[in-house]
């Protein structure tokens, strides 16, 4: 019998492979969906709504939208673990609940590295440092050498955790205290910037474009890691005198991590014939922000990165999860 059992165990994996093969070539064999952690008119659910269309046609199947918002994305993630895993549920994620979750919420019931199988990078952008247009601060220096000048901590507003680790970033490797000023949203904080209530908005570089053209916003650096082509004027954190200051708000598709390697692989060529399509350039281009354009493996190397990078940031900032 002893002898048997190795044949028996090659002959049982030989029989499963035309079940693997099999759930490749007949995905997607029903309905799909795209679970959104925000509401309707995110940029994350007009890009979400893109795709399942695009994907909608590829594949001849439905693809419907649902927003799942709330928790900083743990509804919709929760939401897409329950769902089976194969690859018929997709879930558009983001720094936050694939990154920043995992170090500042305190018993977290998910693990975005084990329970999450990155899929297809979207779109990011840089994060911008905004003051008003009349500020006496023209550069991240001068801000920096004000506070310390007057001996107070940087006044820097914020509306989500990982715009929080951003700011607390710019305390460690300025050496000094950041007051945080927390907002609801980024619409009202630019408000305060603009009206001169607050001295600083740390926010999505998307989000300060049209403030820019209209005159009544300056960005003083963004975390990119090289100038923005259409506003070359702007430094980057690193041109500025931080070192390794680098990082993103971004968008991605994730599935559930036990999906089949084939389907993954499948739906990924899909994402990516999609993006580089006419309609997708055409998408990609009425975009404040910048094609990712990453694939599985890169996807998953590039939110690691980013989790070290905050990590690194919450630890040297004394930041626990609450």
């Amino acid at each position: 019998m002893k002898l048997l059992e190795p044949l028996l165990l090659a002959a049982s994996l030989l029989a499963a492979l035309p079940a693997w093969a099999q759930t490749a070539a007949s995905f997607p064999s029903k309905p799909m969906k795209i679970l959104v952690p925000f509401t309707a008119g995110s940029g994350a659910d007009s890009s979400s709504r893109f795709y399942g269309e695009q994907l909608a046609r590829m594949f001849n199947q439905t693809v419907t939208v649902e927003n799942r918002p709330g928790g900083s994305g743990i509804v919709a993630v929760q939401a897409a673990r329950q769902a089976p895993a194969d690859g018929h549920t997709i879930l558009m994620g983001s720094n936050s609940p694939a990154v920043v979750n995992a170090i500042t919420v305190k018993n977290l019931p998910y693990d975005p590295f084990k329970d999450l199988r990155p899929l297809y990078g979207i779109a990011l952008s840089p994060v911008a440092f905004a003051v008003r247009a009349d500020s006496p601060y023209r550069t991240v220096a001068d801000l920096v050498a004000a506070a310390k000048k007057d001996n107070r901590p940087l006044q820097l507003g914020n509306y989500s955790a990982g715009y929080q680790l951003v700011a607390a970033w710019l305390g460690s490797a300025s050496g000094l205290a950041v007051n945080h000023i927390p907002y609801k949203g980024g619409a009202q904080m630019l408000t305060d910037v603009v009206g001169g209530q607050l001295e600083v908005g740390v926010i999505d570089f998307t989000g300060t474009v049209e403030l820019m053209k209209g005159g009544r916003l300056r960005v003083l650096a963004i975390t990119a890691d090289k100038r923005d082509p259409k506003f070359p004027e702007i430094p980057t954190m690193k041109e500025s005198g931080f070192a390794d200051f680098e990082t993103w708000v971004w968008s991605a598709f994730f599935l559930r991590a036990e999906t089949p390697d084939e389907v993954v692989d499948k739906l990924a060529a899909a994402m990516q014939k999609i993006m580089t399509s006419d309609a997708g350039k055409a998408y990609h281009a009425s975009l404040p922000s910048s094609p990712m354009a990453m694939g599985p493996k890169e996807l998953g190397a590039f939110q690691l990165k980013e989790y070290q990078r905050f990590k690194q940031v919450a630890d040297a900032a004394g930041i626990r999860p609450e």
